[in-house]
């Protein structure tokens, strides 16, 4: 089945819309302007699911786009499977607002690898027009560790009664 089929069968690439030739094309066309930072967000990741880079680039904040690595961006659309974009978090960004800040998950493999894409994202609209300005990474929290930690020489918690380094670490 074609990527174009199974788009018709899915819904939109981004998650929002009922297809993506009503939701997204029309934005990657150019045929209509996004509304608030989430649209703008919901049509960039449609573009690197259909590899429409051009896309990406003009909605990328002129102030911002040295050093941008077009050839390196265009290899990961094609090299990814996309399997799905989740909003985490929205601040401003609307219909009225002139920034917006969005935390959101793209969901995606390399090479059958599962990956994710964890940014919480910078949005300005100039002139009317939305631009994305700049991401941040996010970290995943760190793990706590809820039991003490066993020393070297401490006795193993499996109950032989030897020294945890001669137990169960070996």
């Amino acid at each position: 089945m074609t990527t174009e089929a199974m788009l018709a069968l899915t819904g939109c690439v981004c998650g929002k819309g009922t297809s993506t030739e009503t939701c997204c094309r029309p934005l990657l066309r150019g045929e209509v302007r996004a509304r608030t930072a989430e649209e703008l967000l919901r049509s960039r990741y449609a573009a690197y699911v259909l590899g429409e880079m051009d896309y990406v680039f003009a909605t990328h904040d002129p102030a911002t786009q040295e050093g941008l690595d077009r050839e390196g961006s265009e290899r990961w659309s094609k090299e990814a499977t996309w399997q799905g974009l989740e909003i985490v978090a929205t601040e401003r960004g609307g219909e009225d607002d002139s920034e917006g800040v969005i935390e959101f998950i793209a969901r995606f493999s390399v090479k059958g690898v599962a990956q994710s894409h964890h940014e919480r994202a910078q949005f300005a609209r100039k002139d009317g027009t939305w631009f994305f300005v700049d991401g941040e990474m996010v970290k995943p929290a760190p793990v706590v560790r809820s039991a003490p930690k066993i020393g070297r020489n401490d006795p193993c918690p499996c109950g032989s009664g030897k020294k945890h380094k001669r137990c169960c670490t070996e």
